[in-house]
């Protein structure tokens, strides 16, 4: 009688996992994109940013304090925390409001 109330809840406990699966985020007006292009990563200084990239189209800031300063190469952007990359941002994976 134990053996088969063992066996019953080891069943019962595999029937569950299924159920624990993760599900998937979706951020609204962001979408995936499978062709990744070569962006400046976290923790790089703005003169290594300047040398594989080159000159950014715009150049805004800083602004605040810690003072952020961000340059627009047109199809992404880079944050700068005084001269650290922060954070780049893909402009081609972001849908803009019409």
């Amino acid at each position: 009688m134990r053996m088969q109330i063992c066996l019953l809840l080891l069943g019962a406990s595999l029937v569950g996992q299924p159920a624990i699966a993760g599900d998937n985020l979706t951020i609204p007006g962001h979408v995936t994109s499978s062709d990744k292009q070569e962006m400046p990563s976290r923790g790089s200084r703005m003169e290594a940013v300047l040398s594989e990239f080159g000159e950014p189209n715009e150049r805004i800031g800083p602004v605040g304090e810690p003072p952020i300063t961000e340059w627009d190469y047109g199809s992404f952007r880079v944050y700068f925390e005084y001269e650290i990359v922060l954070h780049t941002v893909d402009m081609n994976t972001i849908i803009m409001p019409q």
